[in-house]
């Protein structure tokens, strides 16, 4: 094994032991915020049911109506200024840095101190209000004037609408994709809020992605010799498999730590149950 990833394990190894490699900016929590978790689209799904809007690619955030969380229920180190005037009322939405931007929202939440040049930058996108009674259809009226009341620039309600027919989804999802956003909800309009993952929220994106652990790694070869070839990952059932692609030459050079969590995105599974064509996304912060 070359010389800089066998270094890079024992480091890892060392640092996991030591319970180093959770983000620096975050403190762990003891309950994870009461979030509602979406599951994958399919077609034939009854589109009449359902609100739809983009999937913002940034970090989950939930006001508990007093703080600022990540889904795990881990304090978010915001400037004051950015929760100033916040209502009790629960928010749910996505802390986001634009489009294509997920590491500066990534990075934002993750600091030890809040970087107002950072925080300037973020958005806190609304789209759903837990504590509040009734199918999602009626909470959207709430949010939206809950939002509009708040008045400031960074708390924005996502815009919710609906499709008439899959054509007309498939062509709101191209467009989305086209300026460089992850996808599109889509949320069932009877539906009262719930937390955990169910079908009355559902994600419609032109990839499935899902985490796995690193467990090892595959020194590479030609022109990557010396660097990471591959990660050998494992899957929550167990299955291990290589993900090879979608690397940058720094993450070549310091691949994701051993034991930490990569998310991948893939095409549908082979007849043993692994990830086709796998690619590296990001790694998966402890947020």
């Amino acid at each position: 094994m070359p010389k800089c990833i066998r270094s890079i394990s024992f480091i890892s190894a060392w640092l996991i032991t030591l319970g180093l490699l959770l983000s620096p900016g975050l403190t762990a929590a003891s309950t994870a915020a009461p979030v509602m978790l979406a599951n994958v689209y399919h077609v034939g799904m009854s589109l009449s049911d359902y609100w739809v809007s983009e999937k913002y690619d940034g970090v989950r955030g939930y006001w508990d109506g007093e703080r600022l969380l990540t889904r795990h229920g881990v304090p978010v180190n915001a400037p004051a200024w950015f929760t100033a005037g916040w209502p009790k009322t629960p928010m749910d939405g996505e802390l986001w840095a634009g489009r294509e931007q997920f590491e500066v929202a990534s990075a934002a939440v993750r600091a030890t101190s809040a970087d107002d040049a950072a925080w300037h930058r973020m958005r806190f996108m609304v789209f759903d209000v837990p504590g509040q009674p009734g199918p999602f259809t009626d909470r959207i009226s709430v949010l939206n004037r809950l939002v509009a009341k708040l008045d400031v620039p960074w708390v924005q309600a996502v815009h919710q609408y609906k499709v008439a027919d899959q054509a007309q989804l498939q062509a709101h999802l191209d467009e989305v994709v086209n300026l460089g956003g992850e996808g599109l909800a889509l949320h069932r309009g009877s539906s009262l809020y719930r937390a955990g993952r169910t079908g009355d929220l559902v994600k419609f994106k032109p990839y499935e992605d899902a985490e796995a652990r690193v467990v090892a790694y595959v020194p590479g070869k030609g022109k990557y010799a010396g660097v990471l070839g591959a990660l050998l990952v494992e899957m929550p059932d167990g299955t291990r498999f290589r993900i090879g692609t979608g690397f940058s030459d720094e993450q070549r050079r310091h691949p994701p730590s051993l034991g930490s969590f990569v998310t991948y995105r893939y095409q549908g599974v082979t007849t043993g149950g692994k990830p086709r064509f796998a690619r590296f996304m990001r790694i998966r912060e402890a947020m």
